[in-house]
């Protein structure tokens, strides 16, 4: 890694966190109330101080954190970029527009051979992407056995026979569809459904009330660029990983980092950027990826964890892809390593919780090593001090795997 001779103390007072979160429907007091349980925890467990304040003025949804670390007193303002009303809307869907979307999307992963590249990287975030496929599937079948019983009673037992029988049987069919979406909140079919149809629903081009999100993300980043903080640290967790990527492309292709301004950082968790840069029409991302990845204005850390299934662990997300330009600098890619930096106990409590250790990254680890979410969003360092001289992982993936790399339509 290298260093920025504009910001070559590292040292941080205050700073400016942006979070962009994955595809989740929920209010962004979520992340709030994470940051606060696991953050003291992380506190306790590595005998550091954090102080969670109420955010003063309007803006985006956020929180204040006063941190001691290592003898240092840093201040840290984190705001959340809210995009969880759009995924809200994309999920108010019924359950026969559900099925549509389900046929729509597999057959665009398999018509296009991504869904056959993505094997080729890793298999955990393939198979998640299969499952609510499979389940959704297996819940029709059971729904089409209930209204084949149905006709079969019918025949055997009631008046008017196999008719009847299937009028009851598609009744309690419907009404076994309906109760296995309600309990989705218990096996994630519908929403892991409705997140790979969202993304795919242009062959990976974003959709236009994406980009108006997207653009308004970057007026609130451009702003904090020209306060008084050391250090603007942007986050980008799962389907937020490639948000950030083009949000930040666009911020500097604009000329709107400014020279000697606060240290820009972007810190990638738990990405999942083949799933839509592997798609015929992803132009925009791909382009954003080959650019961000030889910029000099700022810094990109990416991490994630082969114990983490929903995330393509240690790929870098330029290079399979296929547009890593000459003299690619970014992203610094490394694990988390689950298995050694969570105690055995704690790796036998998560190891079979997916959806749980996806969020892994944004939580404490009771064995620490040199990835602690706290301190690089809290801490008294830059994320480029903090990583300096940090070696990429040797088992990360960069060979070129994406059958469509053009960055133009």
């Amino acid at each position: 890694m290298t260093t920025d001779p504009s910001h070559s103390t590292g040292s941080v007072a205050r700073r400016r966190v942006f979070y962009i979160p994955g595809y989740d429907p929920f209010h962004p007091r979520r992340y709030r109330e994470l940051y606060r349980k696991e953050g003291a925890e992380q506190a306790a467990i590595s005998d550091y101080a954090l102080d969670l304040k109420p955010k003063a003025g309007g803006g985006a949804y956020g929180w204040q954190v006063a941190s001691q670390i290592g003898g240092a007193d840093v201040a840290a303002q984190v705001e959340v970029l809210v995009w969880s009303d759009i995924v809200k809307d994309s999920m108010a869907t019924g359950i026969v527009v559900t099925y549509v979307q389900l046929v729509k999307t597999a057959w665009i992963y398999i018509t296009s051979g991504a869904l056959f590249r993505l094997m080729r990287l890793r298999k955990g975030p393939v198979i998640a992407a299969l499952y609510p496929l499979v389940f959704l599937l297996g819940q029709l079948g059971l729904a089409a056995l209930v209204v084949r019983l149905g006709v079969a009673f019918g025949m055997a037992f009631l008046p008017m026979g196999g008719l009847l029988g299937l009028g009851v049987g598609a009744v309690l069919a419907v009404a076994l569809l309906h109760w296995f979406r309600r309990v989705d909140n218990k096996v994630f079919a519908y929403y892991l459904m409705h997140d790979y149809a969202y993304s795919a629903q242009f062959n990976g081009a974003n959709p236009p009330e994406l980009e108006e999100r997207m653009a308004d993300f970057g007026i609130a980043i451009a702003a904090a660029l020209t306060h008084d903080v050391e250090e603007v640290l942007v986050v980008g967790h799962s389907s937020g990983v490639h948000i950030g990527v083009s949000v930040l492309a666009d911020l500097i292709r604009a000329g709107r980092v400014p020279a000697g301004g606060p240290a820009l950082s972007f810190l990638s968790l738990g990405q999942v950027v083949p799933m839509v840069s592997f798609l015929p029409d992803a132009h925009r991302l791909r382009a954003d990826l080959a650019f961000l990845s030889a910029s000099d204005a700022l810094v990109w850390v990416d991490v994630t964890a082969p114990g983490d299934g929903c995330a393509f662990a240690l790929c870098d997300p330029v290079a399979v892809s296929g547009v890593a330009p000459v003299g690619q600098r970014w992203p610094l890619v490394f694990s988390a390593a689950f298995t050694q930096t969570l105690s055995p106990q704690r790796w036998r409590e998560l190891r079979w919780r997916f959806f749980r250790l996806h969020f892994q990254y944004l939580c404490a680890f009771d064995r620490p090593r040199d990835y602690d979410y706290f301190q690089i969003t809290a801490g008294p360092l830059t994320l480029n001090a903090r990583y300096a001289g940090r070696g990429a992982s040797a088992q990360r993936i960069t060979r070129a795997v994406n059958k469509y790399t053009s960055v133009v339509p």
